[in-house]
């Protein structure tokens, strides 16, 4: 009786993220509310109050759903025992774009931060978790730069910060255009030769050079 209700549970809380995914993409983070997405859900806000604190809450639980996977991968490359940094770089980048192309989830998560979380006051919790983990990604990134160095793949007086914005400004950048316009290109595709060209670019060019 304990398992079924364990597993009752867990379907609920996924049925919640599921729900909150379709509604924060429909009426944006700031409008919408927590009744919002019980009344889609067809449960009481009581049964979210169970598996979150409140919105921001929720809105972590959504994203860290899908963005798990892709740290754990960014990771691998920022360990000081790497061996290819360059090379799982370029392994996030084709799970990132083959995942949000081909999977609802992916697709709807990342078109909800690109695109319908307003930065307001009212978002403040959801702000603050968004800095930080853009703060985290962005210390991996540089770590992952630094391998890069380290190990011959970029030239020794590489300017690790300017290429890490440089990298984070690309492919976020073919990220957002997509969204926008998903018939204008394949993301996967075209979106992991663009990266493959970057990355290229940097082993290359004088501009990321002290």
């Amino acid at each position: 009786m304990v398992k079924k209700t364990k597993e009752e549970a867990l379907e609920t809380r996924n049925l919640l993220l599921d729900t909150a995914e379709c509604v924060f993409n429909e009426k944006g983070v700031s409008g919408t509310t927590l009744a919002d997405i019980a009344s889609a859900a067809g449960v009481t806000r009581g049964a979210i109050y169970w598996h979150f604190k409140n919105k921001a809450d929720l809105f972590e639980a959504m994203c860290e759903r899908v963005r798990l996977p892709m740290e754990t991968m960014i990771a691998a490359g920022a360990e000081d025992d790497v061996t290819d940094p360059i090379g799982e770089l370029r392994k996030a980048a084709d799970y990132f774009f083959l995942k949000v192309s081909t999977d609802p989830h992916h697709h709807k998560v990342f078109d909800i931060l690109f695109n319908k979380c307003e930065f307001v006051d009212q978002l403040g919790p959801i702000i603050d978790r968004d800095a930080r983990v853009r703060k985290d990604f962005r210390e991996r990134f540089e770590r992952i730069f630094i391998n890069a160095v380290r190990l011959g793949q970029l030239p020794i007086n590489t300017n690790v910060p300017l290429a890490v914005n440089a990298y984070l400004s690309y492919s976020k950048g073919i990220m957002r255009s997509w969204l926008l316009e998903p018939e204008s290109f394949d993301l996967y595709r075209d979106g992991v030769r663009m990266m493959e060209g970057f990355l290229d670019m940097l082993t290359q060019s004088q501009a990321f050079l002290d």
